[in-house]
Formats: structure tokens, C-alpha cells, sequence
């Protein structure tokens, strides 16, 4: 059996191919391996995967948000040794996992944009060039973090319009002190603001929603995409923040001389697609 993973820092999209070419899908909370324990990994495995796989699995392809080094990837291999013991595992990027999903085997641009955002240049096989993404600290422009702190932000510092401001207050019932602890004391701060974007895309026709939107995708091509060769290359992405606000991010990247190409929800689809022509 061949087990195919997309994780996220809010969750993991599985797929088992069988050897009779049929698919089982299973959906589990997001592993990120530079915020998580070895314990909290373990544990998603056993309550989630083992009781519906069993022991069968023997290849694995990993894709993850967290995959940024071969220590994380080793890490990675002996965590899934310890669950399926006969198994061989191949950890990537999210950004390989996008490339292949969005490209297969044809070079071009593959950008995501969920919690957090990425991008790469692809030539049909391999990663030839990836802006550093930096984390929603120092990068992650338009992600959902960005998105969320953007608003979080400006809710703070008393900035939001009142119409604005007065839903946000009914719906979340946040006070300063609550949001400091979700964001600085408390694991996976991005995740906490990503979960905002529902809010954004209720009011998005708003001026103030539109503008924070419109100069936050501004900012992804800016600060990313003009590296890649666009001038010859549609830019492509994946995750739900491309997915909802394709209209603005479509507009922003006219307005700098850019084409959007395909853009889908989830790559998981696109992997089992990529992974069986390899098979």
C-alpha cells in the first residue's frame, strides 16, 4: 500500500493506494514537525491512521510544511518506522507538493496560499529556485496568518471601522489579553490567526476588507514572484486563501504585468495523479 500525505499546519489530507488501484481517504489534524513533538506526531499516527490502514503501508510520501531540513525529513522517516515498520518514506516540502500537483511533469510557477504561503520556479521535476518563504514573522505575505494579523492588528490598535469592528467584538468576544496569550504563549500562533479568513471573506466587498486584502496579495508578487521568470510562466497556486479570493488575486496580479493560472483548493488530488504515473 502507498500512502500519500499533504500536511498543513491546520491539517493532513491522506490518501492509501491500494494495490487494487482503489483509494481510501482519511483527514487528520495538521503535523508540522518544527511545533510538534515526537509524542504528538506519534499519536495522530496510531488514533487515526493504524486503525484504518493497519501495518500494510510500504511506501510513503510525506509533504509537509515543516519539511525544511534532512534532519526534519530523518526525524520524519523514524516516526513512521516506529507505526508502519515495513515501510519506506520519502519526506518533501508543501512547495514540492504543490509543484507536482499544480505542474505534474511541465515546468512553472507553483505558489501557496493557505495559513501560511510559499513559492517556487519548477522544471517539470525538481525545485530550481524558492524564495524564502520566512514564516509568518518574517514572510508568509498573504497567507492566512498575514491575513489574520493584519486584522488582529488593526483590532488592537483600535483601527478597524465600526461596522467592522462591532461584528468582529459580538462574534469572537476577544479582549487584548486573550489574544496575546493565543499568539505568544500558546503552540501554533498561525494557525490561531489563519482562522480568521472566514471573517475577511464575509466582508471582502468591503473598502477597508478589499484594501487589506488587494495590498496583501500586492505584497506576495511583489516580494515573490517578480524573482521568477512570470514573464513566461503563468503563476499557479494551491490552498484556500487562492481558492476564495481568486477575483483580487487575479486583479493584483494584472495590475503588475502578471497571469494567474490554475488554481486549486487542495494538491492532494494532484499528488495521487502524479504518483501513480510514476507507479
Amino acid at each position: 500500500m502507498q500512502l500519500i500525505a499533504d500536511s498543513g499546519s491546520t491539517k493532513v489530507d491522506w490518501r492509501a493506494i491500494k494495490e487494487d488501484g482503489s483509494v481510501i481517504e482519511i483527514s487528520t489534524e495538521g503535523i508540522n514537525p518544527v511545533f510538534q513533538t515526537r509524542e504528538q506526531i506519534l499519536d495522530i499516527f496510531n488514533t487515526k491512521l493504524v486503525p484504518v490502514l493497519g501495518n500494510g503501508v510500504k511506501e510513503i510520501y510525506f509533504y509537509g510544511a515543516g519539511v525544511v531540513s534532512p534532519e526534519v525529513c530523518g526525524a520524519l522517516s523514524g516516526y513512521f518506522k516506529e507505526v508502519f515498520p515495513e515501510s519506506e518514506c520519502f519526506a518533501a516540502s508543501d512547495v514540492l507538493a504543490a509543484a507536482r500537483a499544480l505542474c505534474g511533469h511541465k515546468p512553472g510557477i507553483a505558489c501557496i496560499l493557505g495559513t501560511g504561503s510559499n513559492s517556487c520556479m519548477y522544471d517539470g521535476k525538481d525545485i530550481v529556485k524558492n524564495v524564502r518563504a520566512g514564516g509568518f514573522i518574517l514572510g508568509d505575505e498573504a497567507s492566512g496568518g498575514y491575513l489574520g494579523k493584519r486584522l488582529i492588528s488593526d483590532f488592537i490598535k483600535g483601527l478597524l471601522p465600526k461596522e467592522i469592528e462591532d461584528v468582529f467584538v459580538e462574534r469572537y468576544g476577544l479582549d487584548y489579553m486573550a489574544i496575546v496569550q493565543k499568539v505568544y504563549r500558546e503552540s501554533l500562533p498561525s494557525r490561531f490567526l489563519a482562522s480568521f479568513s472566514p471573517f475577511l471573506n464575509e466582508f471582502k466587498e468591503h473598502p477597508y476588507i478589499h484594501n487589506l486584502l488587494r495590498s496583501s496579495f500586492d505584497e506576495f508578487f511583489k516580494r515573490n514572484i517578480v524573482h521568477y521568470d512570470y514573464q513566461n510562466n503563468e503563476v499557479n497556486f494551491v490552498g484556500s486563501i487562492a481558492y476564495y479570493y481568486r477575483p483580487i488575486i487575479e486583479e493584483s496580479a494584472a495590475a503588475q504585468g502578471m497571469k494567474v493560472g490554475k488554481i486549486i483548493k487542495s494538491p492532494i488530488d494532484g499528488l495521487v495523479e502524479y504518483h501513480k504515473e510514476e507507479i
